[in-house]
């Protein structure tokens, strides 16, 4: 099961007890994922299709606490390889389809007994905070999906309406989270790309097991970033010291081979030994091995002077 997979089902479990919240996020699963058909000017008839059981069933839940409907979920096979099945509620006219269009905000009816649809979030359905967290757990119901932390972190609600991107948009940046829109393949998708906003958003829908393994993969994610960045920054300082120290080692024995060793001066003489019996030691570890002990700019600049020494001795020999 894929984790977007498992946070709905997660989520589908979750019943609100305030009928306002009920309403809300069965508001927003119809604004989604429903189909509203009209037949004549006076009856509507309304449709559910989902490819998740476990919406399907609170679906059916919701409908029956709410309104009393005994809903035969449907459900229509998909021969296709890898394609997940379709569940499908349908209530009709004669069931009290436009009361549970009109209760949710999708559908108002006007005075000259015209009927208007609302393609953005209904005005009275998420005015109360609890209300506007069912609401967006209803849209991730409906058309939302959340990446696998492990891959990519992206989570993000697609509608077929500019006007309910932008609202939905508005409820969660009400919660000081920084959602963007953009347009794909016509449709209009409301997105949320940083690692802790998307923990805060199944936080607000009350996706918490999601949020915990979300969080933990993100934790243990982040450390391994951190432990690759030292290594690698550790790599990169024992190649340094490695490369200086062989340079070093054949200025030395060049001018041991040559010269000699005991041509140096004593304080350069005794850096040259220590290097050829430690070749592994650095800067700071050679100079605690003298006494007095010597800072690694002093080593450093002694290791400079050798290598001007054998350079010298290189360009009197034609070497």
């Amino acid at each position: 099961m894929s984790f977007s997979s498992a946070a709905k089902n997660e989520l589908s479990r979750i019943i609100p007890e305030d009928r306002c919240c009920r309403i809300a996020e069965l508001s927003a699963i119809i604004r989604m994922g429903g189909i509203v058909r009209f037949h004549g000017s006076q009856n509507v008839s309304l449709r559910i299709v989902t490819e998740n059981a476990a919406i399907a069933r609170k679906l059916f839940s919701l409908l029956k606490g709410l309104y009393g409907l005994n809903i035969a979920i449907m459900v229509k096979r998909n021969k296709h390889l890898k394609k997940n099945n379709s569940y499908i509620l349908e209530i009709t006219a004669a069931m009290g389809a436009e009361k549970v269009l009109q209760e949710t905000g999708v559908l108002t009816r006007e005075r000259n007994n015209g009927v208007e649809l609302n393609y953005g979030v209904p005005a009275g359905v998420a005015q109360r905070r609890c209300c506007t967290r069912a609401y967006l757990r209803g849209a991730f119901l409906g058309g939302g999906s959340v990446s696998n932390p492990e891959k990519a972190y992206h989570l993000e609600f697609v509608t077929e309406s500019s006007q309910h991107a932008e609202d939905l948009k508005e409820l969660i940046n009400g919660f000081g989270l920084n959602s963007k829109i953009v347009e794909r393949k016509g449709s209009f998708v409301v997105y949320v790309k940083e690692g802790e906003q998307i923990v805060d958003l199944l936080n607000i829908m009350g996706a918490y097991s999601a949020l915990l393994k979300f969080e933990n993969t993100r934790i243990y994610k982040d450390m391994r970033n951190n432990v690759n960045r030292i290594v690698n920054c550790e790599t990169a300082n024992l190649t340094k010291i490695i490369n200086a120290s062989v340079k070093q080692i054949e200025n030395i024995e060049y001018i041991r081979d040559t010269v000699g060793l005991g041509s140096l001066p004593p304080n350069l003489r005794e850096i040259a030994e220590l290097r050829l019996s430690y070749p592994d030691a650095s800067l700071k570890e050679l100079g605690q091995m003298l006494t007095p002990p010597l800072g690694k700019s002093g080593i450093n600049h002694r290791f400079r002077r050798i290598e001007e020494l054998a350079e010298s001795i290189r360009l009197t020999r034609g070497r």
